[in-house]
């Protein structure tokens, strides 16, 4: 009875604290997928791979599972990213410098929790936001061009991950999650672009519109004597519903799938006290094609909204994470981590990416967490990402003028969870 009462407190949990998942996103770090989930993760720079140190390291790796303890892990975060734009040289009368920020701050959630059902297995879910773009300008570049005088687009995307973690060996461990998507996207603002569409009528303010998917993910996890872990994942491309409020804008009818990714980890306890671990990551953005195609197939006769159409001409990326974890006491634990992503759009592709330049590179973290008592943790965490500028190279085609588009982002971040162990 007492277990039973247990799993009911903590599904009612589960379900109060999913209404944490954020409601609206901005550009997140590593592209447009944060830098970590959870406030174990993010304090230590994004490491989780190997590194698990709470109920969300299985949003990154399912496999972790059977190295965390009966635990119900939910954290708030704000995030407020400065995002803008620059315009030089237009024939159009376009020039000048705008800022993207007309929506800040925003308030993002996660909520994780994680079962042993027995010595080797273990179960678990995650609900969080992992992605997601927003730009709000006040004064609309493509104002010139006959547009309204506000512009911009907003990314919703919320991920519910259920898994499963089986040890096949001791200190080895697979795992596997079903990846459920939810998603909105709304663009207004972004007109002048209709004319190149073979749906113009489903190109801009047309209001929110949500799909959903699914897909799946699968890790690896092993531990090796008492000091060093080793851990992989692979998550598939999530196939979406299409946008049809958006079928002349994206690909195919408005096709926007979530891209696959992949990656590896390790950690090294380097004493009792000492945790040092880093992550290779890899996302595939050119694998979606409303995403990866160049605007340039536009001028080769292919429009908006068809078969292989154009994009914003993301490439794929590759992202680095280090972190360190010190346990200072009994009952504090501090960590500090270094991201470096590489960034996925071109100079060639910076004006469609007025609207969504996710060009931030280099992320500083920091974190610590509290033992209140033996079954509840406090967490906190920061990060900052320096602002970084992409300028254009020959990025507005003679048809508009002519010049460059220069796009810029900075970030930054905090937040805070609570841990309660059963």
């Amino acid at each position: 009875m007492r277990n039973i009462v247990s799993f009911a407190n903590t599904r009612r949990a589960l379900v109060a604290a999913a209404l944490l998942v954020p409601a609206s996103q901005a550009q997140a770090t590593d592209g447009y997928f944060l830098h970590g989930v959870g406030a174990g993760a993010k304090g230590a720079g994004g490491v989780a791979i190997a590194m698990p140190q709470d109920a969300a390291a299985i949003a990154t790796n399912p496999a972790t599972a059977t190295a965390i303890e009966h635990r119900l892990d939910i954290g708030v975060d704000v995030f407020i990213p400065d995002r803008g734009a620059e315009i030089e040289s237009n024939a159009f009368g376009l020039d000048g410098q705008y800022s993207g920020n007309g929506a800040n701050p925003f308030v993002l959630g996660d909520v994780a929790y994680v079962r042993p059902l027995s010595d080797r297995v273990s179960v678990g879910i995650a609900l969080y936001a992992n992605g997601g773009m927003n730009t709000v300008y006040k004064t609309n570049p493509l104002a010139p061009f006959g547009a309204p005088q506000a512009g911009g687009v907003d990314l919703k995307q919320g991920f519910i991950v259920p898994s499963v973690a089986v040890k096949f060996a001791d200190n080895h461990s697979v795992g596997v999650s079903a990846v459920g998507l939810v998603q909105s996207f709304r663009a207004y603002g972004v007109g002048p672009f209709a004319g190149f569409s073979q749906d113009p009528a489903n190109f801009s303010d047309r209001g929110d519109d949500w799909a959903f998917g699914v897909g799946f993910k699968v890790g690896y996890y092993g531990t090796f004597g008492d000091r060093v872990s080793i851990g992989a994942f692979y998550q598939s491309k999530v196939d979406a519903q299409k946008f049809d409020k958006y079928a002349g804008l994206f690909e195919n009818g408005g096709d926007f799938d979530v891209p696959a990714s992949w990656g590896v980890g390790a950690s090294v306890k380097v004493s009792d006290r000492l945790t040092l671990g880093a992550d290779f990551k890899r996302i595939e953005y050119s694998g979606v094609e409303a995403v990866g195609n160049s605007i340039t197939r536009v001028f080769d006769g292919v429009p908006f909204g068809a078969v292989d159409g154009p994009g914003f001409g993301w490439r794929d990326i590759s992202v680095i994470k280090t972190g360190a974890v010190w346990r200072a006491s009994d009952t504090l634990t501090l960590r500090a981590g270094y991201g470096r992503s590489e960034n996925p759009i071109p100079g060639g592709e910076t004006l469609m990416n007025v609207f969504a330049p996710g060009v931030v590179q280099d992320h500083f973290t920091l974190g610590a967490t509290v033992a209140l008592s033996d079954k509840l943790e406090l967490s906190a965490h920061a990060m900052r990402a320096p602002g970084n500028w992409v300028e254009g190279a020959n990025s507005i085609p003679a048809n508009f003028g002519g010049g460059e588009a220069n796009i810029f982002l900075a970030e930054t971040a905090f937040g805070a969870a609570l841990g309660i162990k059963f």
